[in-house]
C-alpha cells in the first residue's frame, strides 16, 4: 500500500491543507483509497480509539444511523481505528454497522492527519472533512470521551 512515505504530523490537520492520500484494509480486508472515494464526493474521516468501547461504539452507531442524510449529501463516511480489520468486522458484524471502517494498523494515517494519541499507541477521536478536490474542509480533534456534534460535521460535508 502507498502509505509509506507519509509524513506525520505533530498537530492536527488544518482547514485549505492537502488530505495525505492513503490505502488501508476495511473490515472485509478490501482496499479502500481515499482519492478514490474522492471521486464520487466529499468524504469524512471519523478517527476513533478503540472498537467495543462505550463511545466509540456511540459514535459509529450515530453514523451507521445517519447513514442515508450522508448519502443524500454526497458524502461518504468511514470510521478509522488502529484496531485489526478482524476486530473491526467482529464488532461490525456485533452492532449491525454497514459504513466502511478501516484499519490502521500500522498507524500511518492517524499520524499523517495529526490525530496520533501516544500514549495509548492507538488514533486519538478527531474528525476530517475533505472535500473532492482532496482540501481539508474542516478538522476538529477531540479528548478522548467526547463524542462528535452530528449537525456540526453534517453541516461542513457534502
Amino acid at each position: 500500500m502507498q502509505n509509506q512515505s507519509l509524513p506525520e504530523r505533530a498537530e492536527l490537520i488544518r482547514p485549505g491543507d492537502d488530505a495525505p492520500d492513503f490505502t488501508l484494509l476495511d473490515q472485509h480486508r478490501n482496499e479502500w483509497t481515499l482519492s478514490d472515494a474522492l471521486q464520487q464526493g466529499d468524504v469524512v474521516l471519523c478517527f476513533f480509539p478503540f472498537a467495543f468501547t462505550d463511545v466509540c461504539s456511540a459514535e459509529m452507531k450515530c453514523v451507521n444511523d445517519e447513514i442515508e442524510a450522508w448519502k443524500a449529501k454526497g458524502t461518504t463516511v468511514v470510521g478509522i481505528s488502529c484496531d485489526s480489520f478482524a476486530a473491526l468486522n467482529a464488532w461490525a458484524v456485533q452492532m449491525g454497522l454497514q459504513q466502511t471502517l478501516l484499519a490502521d494498523m500500522h498507524r500511518k494515517i492517524c499520524k499523517a492527519y495529526g490525530l496520533y494519541w501516544p500514549d495509548l499507541h492507538v488514533a486519538s477521536r478527531g474528525t476530517v472533512v475533505i472535500d473532492r478536490s482532496g482540501k481539508v474542509k474542516w478538522a476538529q480533534g477531540r479528548q478522548p470521551g467526547d463524542a462528535m456534534a452530528w449537525d456540526e460535521v453534517l453541516g461542513h460535508a457534502g
